[in-house]
């Protein structure tokens, strides 16, 4: 059982990683945390936008929709790399989601398949936003990806978390699909190499 890190902590976590990040607005105390409690968190959770254009893509996420209010994350990982900070805290991101599935990521073991709706991700998640369309066909270029390697890494290595921690969104909420366009057993393998230290 792990409380979530400092905002100050994941910001430093992310930048050590290597990562550019950005800060918008009071990011810090944007958050949904009057909708119930942020916490305790068990990992990580990996999201597609459907939205194309960094900048209204991180407005998008900042913001929310009309029945959906933001943040819909804490980080937007745009096409170039770079993480847009848009609120921490409680955020609208994960949904409800199967319980089987957090036991699993709780273990660090393999994940059953996700049949049910009955657990609230949003308490227990962070939430990462990928700038990509989601159809199979808008491609994600290397420095993205390698940005949310580092992010996931961030804040596995913050909590002591292996890669087993880190999933996608079709994982975790029957019917989504996100994130398109890459497996997340592949990101966990480049998660693992990450976290693994080097051989001396």
């Amino acid at each position: 059982m792990a409380s979530p890190m400092s905002a100050g902590s994941f910001l430093d976590g992310l930048r050590a990683e290597g990562l550019t990040v950005v800060e918008v607005g009071d990011w810090v105390h944007h958050n949904r945390n009057h909708k119930g409690p942020w916490g305790p968190v068990y990992g990580v959770m990996i999201h597609h936008t459907v939205t194309s254009g960094s900048e209204h893509t991180v407005e998008i996420c900042r913001d929310g929709y009309a029945d959906l209010p933001g943040p819909l994350c804490h980080g937007v990982i745009t096409k170039d790399g770079t993480v847009h900070l848009v609120g921490y805290g409680r955020a609208n991101h994960a949904g409800l989601g199967d319980d089987d599935v957090l036991r699993a990521v709780i273990a660090e073991r393999a994940l059953p398949p996700d049949n049910e709706a009955n657990t609230d991700g949003n308490r227990h998640f962070y939430g990462f936003e990928c700038e990509n369309l989601g159809d199979g066909e808008d491609p994600w270029p290397e420095a993205q990806l390698d940005a949310i390697e580092k992010a996931a890494a961030a804040v596995c290595r913050h909590h002591g978390w292996t890669e087993r921690s880190v999933i996608g969104h079709l994982e975790w909420q029957p019917g989504k699909v996100d994130p398109r366009g890459f497996t997340m057993d592949w990101l966990r393998g480049r998660i693992r190499e990450r976290l693994t230290p080097a051989s001396a």
